[in-house]
């Protein structure tokens, strides 16, 4: 099984979400998402400024199997993204929990984090 971080949040498209202490949130794929993917060779990832609503393709990573989009799970606005990845996107596969994180958003509704996934939820979704 998967490592399913307790302390994150899930949406059904594979991306977590991490409650920062400033009131952001981090965001990236979880670790069974990376494992079906493969080995990362690429991610192209949304700019700083942009907006996107819950839901919206707003990144994509290419392993060595296919080009994946990535999903806005919260809506919001990108505040930074993870530019070592434009160098490293191994560290997708190596620690998507931790240095392989995707972007960061200002969230514009925080009532959405209800609507994501615990990671009970995420787990029993993935082993099906």
């Amino acid at each position: 099984m998967s490592d399913i971080p307790s302390d994150l949040l899930y949406r059904e498209s594979h991306e977590w979400v991490r409650q920062d202490e400033d009131g952001t949130v981090t965001i990236g794929i979880s670790d069974h998402a990376q494992a079906q993917l493969g080995d990362m060779v690429f991610v192209e990832l949304p700019e700083p400024g942009m907006s996107y609503e819950q839901g919206d393709a707003c990144a994509v990573v290419e392993s060595v199997k296919a080009a994946s989009d990535i999903y806005a799970p919260l809506t919001g606005e990108v505040i930074e993204a993870n530019s070592a990845l434009e160098d490293s996107p191994e560290l997708v596969n190596t620690d998507p929990y931790g240095d392989g994180w995707l972007f960061r958003m200002q969230l514009a509704n925080a009532a959405e984090l209800d609507g994501l996934l615990t990671p009970e939820a995420y787990a029993e979704q993935a082993e099906s």
